[in-house]
């Protein structure tokens, strides 16, 4: 019987002994980590005082050496999925999206004297307007921070609506022979629930201060005042949606009004209508970059977001996930778009 305890007794305290090691294991490698980080940042932060500029100026980011021998730097900056700015829930809390690495690499190589050009790497059906808007005002800032600077877009399997949008403001555009891209228009979608609340006996109860105040009300119909109204929205967007594409690519308005009712096309089509410059690969834009800036080679960088103790100690719920997912789904919102 003491024999037995003292088993137990043993192997109770190797156990013990076992979480404690690794405890102080986690423990060591959650502050090596953090203080690489630390230490990293503030080196980041002297770096950007000395030169006089923010972190949202020259964010904080890892540059990887990608491609190339060559002795001018270029950029390859990927834009994937929807196009929302703001952070995104992932397993590690609040994670940088897609649009937002993208807006925060366009600034870091805007205000990064040797960056001499940039290929954007575009595989989206687009999203929000804004969102959409501010990266492409983003690209034109770094072309007008030095004239010989340039930007290549190199499509991917879907470059529509919005992701286009953002395209033309580049200076050469290269679609894969698979692409589909176009799509150009606005789109704003909601649903409406009355017929099935009546049924379900539900009453919708607002309490608003005007008639248009609880405007695409799921309960409720749209006035035809009310469909005018956003019909003009929409509109209106649109034409600034157009313009975009005519002052980007060269084209007569009227000429790029003849096709941007929305429709999707191939590579081919959209060449013929003189909305890319060529159809290739990887190569190609490297090929067309080298053109541009009148260069035999060149090296090519991308830029990572940098993983700190922060990220280490902001693990959450897989359902912030969801709920993260959930939250930019829903909602009615004017977009740039093309979901099918």
């Amino acid at each position: 019987m003491n024999e037995d305890k003292k088993n137990k007794n043993g192997r109770s305290g190797c156990l013990w002994a076992l979480i404690v090691m690794q405890s102080v294991i986690i423990f060591a490698v959650v502050l090596f980590v953090g203080g690489i980080f630390a230490v990293g940042v503030a080196m980041q932060g002297s770096w950007n005082n000395e030169k006089e500029m923010g972190m949202d100026d020259f964010p904080p980011m890892a540059e990887q050496w990608a491609s190339g021998q060559g002795t001018v730097k270029v950029v390859r900056i990927p834009l994937r999925g929807m196009i929302m700015l703001g952070e995104e829930a992932g397993i590690f809390g609040s994670d940088i999206g897609s649009a937002d690495h993208a807006l925060a690499s366009i600034r870091r190589a805007t205000n990064d004297p040797e960056v001499q050009a940039i290929i954007l790497d575009i595989d989206s059906g687009g999203g929000g307007i804004t969102a959409c808007d501010i990266i492409h005002d983003a690209l034109l800032d770094f072309k007008e921070s030095n004239s010989d600077r340039r930007i290549i877009s190199l499509l991917g399997d879907v470059a529509a609506s919005g992701a286009y949008y953002i395209a033309a403001a580049t200076d050469h555009i290269i679609a894969r022979p698979t692409t589909v891209t176009g799509s150009i228009g606005v789109i704003m979608q909601s649903l409406n629930f009355q017929d099935l609340a009546v049924k379900l006996g539900i009453r919708d109860v607002t309490i608003k201060s005007g008639d248009n105040k609880d405007l695409l009300n799921p309960f409720k119909e749209l006035s035809p005042e009310q469909l005018s109204m956003l019909q003009g929205i929409v509109n209106s967007m649109h034409d600034r949606f157009v313009t975009i594409v005519s002052e980007g690519r060269n084209l007569p308005e009227a000429d790029v009004r003849e096709f941007a009712d929305g429709r999707v096309m191939t590579a081919d089509a959209a060449l013929a209508l003189s909305l890319l410059d060529t159809i290739g690969h990887w190569d190609d834009a490297v090929d067309a970059t080298c053109e541009l800036l009148d260069v035999k080679d060149i090296q090519v960088f991308r830029y990572e977001t940098e993983f700190g103790l922060s990220n280490l100690l902001k693990i959450k719920h897989h359902a912030n996930v969801m709920g993260s997912m959930i939250r930019r789904l829903s909602g009615t919102r004017f977009l740039y778009l093309w979901q099918p």
